[in-house]
């Protein structure tokens, strides 16, 4: 047990957010099973309040860079505070996202609240968080790369997706193989004892 738990710690140890993506296609049985994995997440009273969307249509991507570009610019100059643009500046992120269009899939993800023919869910944003972890630890299994991506605000994912209003956009995750040339930021994990208390 403790040798698994170990290799899987130090496995997920190597997993970074990537924001330069090849376009070279993925097998999409990979995808399947990775939000196969995902929808195994616990959730409030077992209602599953998730909606995983595949995007892997050329011209949809580019829609969606569109869109979640004229939003981040608009974060970027007005809206976004002094310290987090600071916190960011390490990781270079802007208003541009090209990740959105060059990875061969884009994951949608989406908390299903009430509506026609889906029930109240309960503790909806922490299910659908939960499963969005496992979907991440899936693909970095399987040997892609992501990046978890929340353009503010998010309501036009509903038309790029083709959703009913009472799903309510969680997360964006470019999906694929980093390219030949790409770079994550240098950054440092806290420690085990930092993070853990034991009582």
């Amino acid at each position: 047990m403790i040798s698994t738990a170990r290799a899987f710690a130090d496995r997920m140890a190597a997993r970074r957010s990537v924001r330069d993506f090849s376009s070279a296609p993925v097998p999409l049985e990979v995808i399947d099973q990775a939000v196969r994995a995902a929808s195994t997440a616990p959730s409030g009273a077992n209602l599953q309040p998730w909606r995983f969307v595949v995007m892997t249509d050329r011209d949809r991507k580019r829609q969606l860079r569109y869109a979640a570009e004229a939003e981040e610019r608009e974060f970027y100059a007005r809206r976004a505070s002094p310290d987090w643009l600071d916190a960011v500046a390490p990781m270079g992120t802007d208003w541009q996202k090209p990740f959105l269009e060059t990875a061969p899939v884009v994951i949608v993800v989406f908390e299903v609240h009430q509506g026609p023919s889906s029930p109240k869910p309960y503790y909806a944003k922490e299910s659908v968080g939960i499963a969005v972890g496992l979907l991440i630890a899936a693909l970095h299994h399987a040997g892609l790369a992501t990046l978890t991506h929340t353009p503010v605000p998010m309501r036009f994912l509903n038309e790029v997706c083709d959703r009913p209003p009472e799903e309510r956009a969680f997360a964006v995750m470019p999906v694929g193989y980093p390219a030949e040339d790409a770079t994550v930021p240098d950054l440092v994990r806290k420690s085990l004892s930092e993070v853990l208390v034991r009582r």
